[in-house]
């Protein structure tokens, strides 16, 4: 760790909305040298936040946090990881061996740490009478406990809202009976909802050459979708496995339709992978916080040297 621990900023308590804004305004005071802006807004108005390291044009690197309410953790573990490489990088210290002045010459890291703000509120704080749907999100969550809501606020879950598998799911959503709610909807069609064409458009004009998206739970890596499985893939999960200790699986059931890795991997034939970050049942406590990030702390690091 670094000598001054006050330039690490803690995080203790439940990851919001307001956590990502205070900490983005934080580093924008510190560290000139990033590019903050946002890639869209959310239905309810909040900006969806990207920041930029990295000068380099042709080696892009993505990382997205947040697409589930109820997943805010994964939000603190990228803030975090913008923390740390901007002391390492004033301090001209490496880490696992790498140089990261070098890295930020040679690599551009986009980093949305909370692609679903609206969803992290409604999961933190319930529904918000001022909402124009707040009697139709109380009754698409069959209760008054919404500390499990993974949809943004109009009831669609944004990791099954990518075109990959997505009209056959729609399938599986009749047989099951899956509606607008809580969790598991995909909308009305692909990139319905703001935050998701947000992030597509995004994807479209960048053209990464990989993504890393955090959701949580099951310490586990997903890099296959439908057969596509890049070249790169292959030695890429072995590496990821190894040093987060994560298990290289195959998303089964509802989980294997209509995600962003799903997406990317069909649409531009290049490595994603989803880590679920941590054990237990979401939401994970924020007391999880320091362990998930030391297990996926080497990864966010060296990933961009992967590829």
């Amino acid at each position: 760790m670094l000598e001054d621990e006050k330039r690490i900023l803690p995080i203790k308590n439940t990851v919001t909305y307001r956590t990502v804004t205070d900490f983005i305004g934080e580093f924008e005071k510190r560290y000139p040298f990033l590019q903050i802006f946002e890639i869209g807004k959310s239905i309810r108005g909040r900006g969806i936040c990207c920041v930029r390291i990295g000068n380099a044009k042709e080696k892009c690197i993505l990382y997205v946090g947040a697409h589930h309410g109820a997943e805010s953790i994964t939000s603190g573990v990228l803030l975090r990881y913008i923390n740390e490489f901007c002391e390492y990088k004033l301090t001209k210290n490496r880490v696992y061996g790498l140089s990261l002045p070098f890295l930020f010459e040679e690599c551009c890291i986009y980093i949305i740490p909370m692609l679903n703000p609206d969803g992290v509120e409604i999961a933190a704080f319930g529904a918000s009478p001022e909402s124009p749907i707040y009697e139709r999100i109380r009754m698409m969550n069959r209760g008054d406990d919404f500390s499990h809501w993974q949809a943004n606020e109009r009831g669609v879950d944004l990791n099954h809202n990518y075109n990959a598998g997505f009209f056959e799911y729609k399938k599986h959503e009749k047989e099951l009976g899956i509606c607008a709610g809580r969790s598991k909807f995909s909308g009305q069609a692909p990139e319905s909802e703001p935050e998701t064409k947000a992030l597509c458009d995004f994807i479209r004009a960048a053209e990464p050459k990989g993504i890393l998206t955090l959701h949580t739970q099951g310490r586990e890596i997903y890099c296959k979708s439908g057969g596509v499985f890049p070249q790169k893939s292959e030695k890429i999960s072995k590496i990821l496995s190894r040093i987060t200790g994560y298990k290289v699986a195959e998303a089964k059931g509802s989980a294997a339709y209509g995600g962003l890795t799903d997406w990317f991997l069909r649409e531009f034939d290049r490595p994603s992978f989803t880590f679920e970050c941590g054990m237990g049942e979401n939401p994970l406590p924020i007391t999880d916080f320091e362990s998930i990030y030391s297990e996926v702390r080497e990864a966010l690091f060296t990933f961009p040297a992967m590829l």
